[in-house]
């Protein structure tokens, strides 16, 4: 059995970050609630420093308790296809 290195932190963060983005950026692209990210993601203060990360790079809009992703993002993810 192969050991595989853990990741770093800075990993796992981008790991939630590309999470969350995928989540937005899915064929049914429409806000979703903190709540509801927070339940696939599974921990409240990882979302909340993910959806920091995100809004502060201009990839997602915030609105009370819903986010969804920014016209950047979803032109980003177009062009990537």
């Amino acid at each position: 059995m192969q050991h595989q290195p853990k990741q770093s932190v800075a990993e796992q963060d981008a790991m939630i970050d590309i999470g969350i983005l995928y989540m937005l950026l899915g064929p049914d692209q429409r806000p979703w609630s903190i709540e509801e990210i927070t339940r696939d993601i599974g921990d409240h203060l990882k979302v909340a420093d993910s959806l920091a990360r995100l809004y502060g790079a201009g990839l997602i809009h915030c609105l009370d308790d819903f986010v969804w992703a920014s016209r950047a993002a979803v032109i980003g993810e177009d062009r990537r296809l």
